[in-house]
């Protein structure tokens, strides 16, 4: 069970890696304004909102549901190649794969936290760091036409519904089905509104930097390959973490999530200032291990012992910050980055101070 767990992070942070760093640069290869880029990569992540509240009326995260979201998003994945010159098409098609990955996640999430628990989470969350490395360093050596982006989307996401499948069907001999009362009775998010409010803040300063690091840190003349790098680098020193960050998860799990907020707000603030400068911008990149994976299993960790209503609570995180949060945060950053480019990690810095002072009065 455990290689397939890693086996499923491994090819669908693969999508992630092709789908956040290549894909904006992509339709700027097609001719979409960065506004344009902004709506189109907002949809998804809105979706990826709304989708937990219908969990909430009853319905279930159950192996069913789970299956269904792993063909939606094969089906959106193909429908990427004719869609993309057409703005209205492509936007369709990022809903509906907004929709299957909003689903995905948060149900292997939670068998894996089940299955080997917080602190070994990492070595196999890892896999996943190391499926977005190897597809960006392969991508950027081949990448020259748009369908090359859409042919390694196709591949990775049809890899990853095939381990998703698997997992599912293996766990589903394990484990009995829980009544429904038991995914959605009493939660509310009324409690804690702090917590979720950092949460939203946090994701939305990571608006600029998942949607147009790339584009901004070429248009300040570092090559295409340089910025693969820096991102490679910022990965690399999240796998570290990943494996390292044990000990750690025994602290204080709130206490974790604002010190990560707190480096958050130094890393944009040295992006901001220094765009050109290649050993702060690694440095600022090493950083991505708190302010990203730190911050991710510490969240969803303290959430797995905050809540009963497991699934739901991990729905609701991954809707809220990479959801809502994503969605103001796409948004945001593509009129910012229009208007004012200078601007633009500037804003995120501000997001990420905010996010700090809501988790403390969480």
């Amino acid at each position: 069970m455990t290689l397939l767990v890693s086996a499923f992070y491994f090819f669908y942070f693969a999508i992630i890696g092709v789908y956040v760093i290549f894909m904006p640069k992509v339709l700027e290869m097609v001719g979409y304004a960065p506004s344009e880029i902004g709506i189109i990569f907002a949809s998804a992540p809105l979706v990826r909102f709304a989708v937990p509240f219908a969990f909430m009326r009853g319905l279930r995260l159950d192996r069913t549901v789970f299956n269904a979201a792993l063909l939606l998003m094969l089906a959106a994945a193909a429908a990427f190649f004719p869609a993309l010159p057409h703005f209205w098409a492509l936007l369709a098609a990022n809903i509906t794969l907004g929709i299957g990955l909003s689903l995905i996640l948060p149900y292997i999430e939670v068998i894996v936290l089940e299955l080997i628990g917080k602190e070994r989470y990492g070595k196999v969350r890892l896999y996943g760091s190391i499926g977005f490395i190897l597809v960006a360093l392969a991508l950027v050596k081949v990448l020259d036409a748009p369908q090359t982006a859409l042919f390694f989307l196709m591949g990775t996401t049809l890899l990853t519904a095939l381990f998703g499948y698997s997992i599912a069907r293996h766990d589903a001999k394990k484990h009995s089905e829980a009544p429904a009362a038991s995914d959605s009775g009493g939660f509310t998010l009324l409690t804690h509104p702090g917590l979720w409010l950092g949460f939203l803040l946090m994701q939305i300063s990571f608006g600029p930097f998942y949607n147009f690091f790339t584009i901004y840190e070429t248009a300040h003349g570092v090559s295409l390959d340089m910025t693969i790098y820096l991102w490679s680098f910022g990965v690399i020193a999240e796998i570290v973490l990943f494996y390292f960050q044990g000990p750690l998860l025994r602290r204080n799990l709130h206490r974790l999530l604002e010190f990560a907020a707190g480096v958050t707000v130094i890393r944009w603030l040295i992006v901001w200032q220094f765009p050109e400068n290649l050993p702060l911008l690694f440095a600022a990149q090493s950083m991505h291990a708190i302010s990203f994976a730190l911050f991710h299993t510490a969240a969803i960790s303290y959430l797995y012992t905050l809540f009963t209503q497991k699934k739901l609570a991990q729905q609701f995180f991954f809707g809220i910050s990479y959801g809502l949060g994503g969605f103001i945060g796409a948004v945001g950053s593509g009129y910012v980055y229009e208007y004012a480019p200078q601007t633009l990690f500037l804003t995120a810095a501000i997001a990420s101070a905010l996010a700090l002072l809501a988790l403390r009065r969480g």
